[in-house]
């Protein structure tokens, strides 16, 4: 099978699009099918092409620019003439797209003149980011792109039933759940890190770390986490709180809680082990289509408390494996992290807990689902 994979972002960049895409990309490989990624270059790279025979496999690089407010990340300029060409001399059975950028639009219109069968992947919620970034009057006309977008599309890949149900309602036509998965041996309690706590802890503190894990900007919703963070620390005053990632926002709180370690932005075992090393993974985003790092922390044995959507709503069970709370109740948010954070062997069952949910979910399967979705797209496009 050849699948052509469209994206805007991609690693080394770190957030969950550009994750799930390489994730898929190298299921798909081991798998045995040909699979050709079309990106923007990075900022050091030159667009060109790879072949089969270098590491990266398959894959163009196009010509991008800086994304706004995203230092770091790129978006990918029209390229519809390229990827025609490309596509006519080695014509993919299917197509996935997973950003709604220029890039992306012109890989849906040389799909469509083509006759290509093309599935793309809703992650981003552009529509409930506006607000954030004081655009919100503009958020109906994003939303409304973005089903205009998807509907040109064979199918929308989602990755919770409760965003299928909810575009569906609101006029997206054709939407299946694509499930996540983690890599529960690469995020492990094992990866716990006695040096990494001392360096947060004062010595014999049985006090809780508490640790954040994303972009550091306004959609995350961080006010709410660093409010849980004081109320515990008010009760327990050695208490620390540790956000990784990096964004717009990080100056500001950086200078406003000179208490908070900031790490910047982590990869692979450094990530890990700044998972598995906290007690509690405080989530008060409102703005995601999943939010894989609530899988990873589960991953990792860490109790979590997040907002009751995303998912928290698929895979954490309240009371079970730390607290889903009701959406924008904040101060039932603040309540169900200092009630964890209150009591050390509660957070060891709830780790324990997830640690055991999340293991049985299996990269491997998501893969073979999303080759089986692509191939019957392949097959409806045959008949």
């Amino acid at each position: 099978m050849h699948v052509a994979l469209v994206t805007e972002t991609y690693p080394p960049e770190i957030n969950g699009v550009a994750l799930t895409v390489h994730n898929l990309a190298v299921g798909l490989r081991e798998m045995g099918a040909r699979v050709d990624v079309v990106r923007p270059a990075h900022r050091d790279e030159m667009p060109g092409e790879s072949g089969p025979g270098e590491s990266s496999g398959d894959e163009l690089r196009l010509s991008g620019a800086a994304l706004p407010y995203y230092p770091g990340l790129r978006f990918g300029w029209p390229a519809g003439r390229r990827l025609r060409q490309r596509w006519e001399a080695a014509r993919p059975d299917a197509i996935y797209i997973a950003t709604e950028g220029p890039l992306g639009w012109s890989a849906l219109n040389a799909a469509r003149h083509l006759g290509i069968p093309v599935a793309t992947g809703f992650h981003t919620r552009f529509d409930q980011y506006m607000g954030r970034y004081g655009l919100g009057l503009l958020a109906p006309v994003a939303f409304g792109w973005l089903r205009w977008f998807h509907n040109q599309s064979d199918v929308t890949l989602v990755p919770t039933r409760e965003l299928a149900r909810d575009l569906l309602a609101r006029g997206f036509q054709s939407v299946v759940q694509l499930s996540r998965a983690v890599d529960a041996g690469a995020f492990n309690p094992a990866c716990r890190n006695a040096a990494l706590r001392a360096r947060w802890l004062p010595e014999g503190s049985d006090a809780p770390v508490l640790i954040h894990v994303g972009r550091v900007a306004p959609e995350k919703n961080l006010d709410l986490a660093i409010c849980a963070y004081r109320e515990i620390k008010a009760q327990q005053p050695a208490t620390r709180m540790v956000m990784v990632g990096d964004g717009p926002s990080r100056a500001a709180l950086e200078a406003a809680n000179p208490d908070i370690v900031f790490t910047g932005m982590l990869r692979g075992q450094e990530l890990a082990e700044h998972f598995a090393s906290a007690d509690i993974f405080l989530f008060p985003s409102l703005s995601e289509t999943f939010g894989n790092v609530t899988l990873e922390a589960m991953a990792s044995g860490i109790a979590t408390v997040a907002y009751n959507y995303g998912a928290a709503r698929e895979v954490l069970r309240d009371g079970e494996h730390g607290r889903a709370v009701e959406c924008g109740d904040e101060a039932g948010f603040i309540a169900a992290a200092c009630q964890v954070a209150a009591d050390p062997e509660l957070r060891r069952r709830m780790g324990q807990a997830a640690r055991a949910a999340i293991v049985p979910m299996q990269p491997q399967q998501v893969c073979e689902d999303f080759s089986a979705l692509l191939s019957g797209l392949a097959l409806k496009g045959l008949a």
